[in-house]
């Protein structure tokens, strides 16, 4: 019986740090889904100046000229696939640890059901 207990107990704090997992990957999730938004906003304000507007942008904690509003545009455009993707690889990762983590919840549910 006490291996069982400290079985459950290890299991217990499995279900927490996979808990405390899901919850960090959705929060980047969530900032990334963010920046994405933010990038093709961005994008569309670009695209409604005129071709030869000078366009800035951030360098670290600088503003620099950046090549020209087409460059600007297509940077961010690239920056959105990038994140697109790396956004569905996030979901991926969650919907696996979700499934792992409600396989957990039920397995020990069932144990502190046999337990009673």
């Amino acid at each position: 019986m006490a291996e069982n207990a400290a079985d459950l107990q290890a299991q217990v704090q499995q279900l927490q740090q996979l808990s405390q997992q899901l919850q960090q990957l959705t929060q980047q999730r969530m900032q990334m889904e963010a920046l994405l938004s933010e990038n093709t906003r961005a994008a569309k304000e670009l695209e409604a100046l005129d071709d030869d507007a000078v366009v800035y942008r951030n360098v670290g904690s600088y503003l620099v000229q950046d090549a020209g509003r087409d460059a600007a545009v297509e940077r961010l455009r690239d920056e959105a696939e990038t994140m697109e993707v790396r956004i569905k690889r996030t979901k991926g990762q969650e919907d696996q640890l979700r499934e792992t983590l409600e396989a957990l919840q039920q397995k020990l549910q069932a144990a502190f059901a046999q337990q009673q």
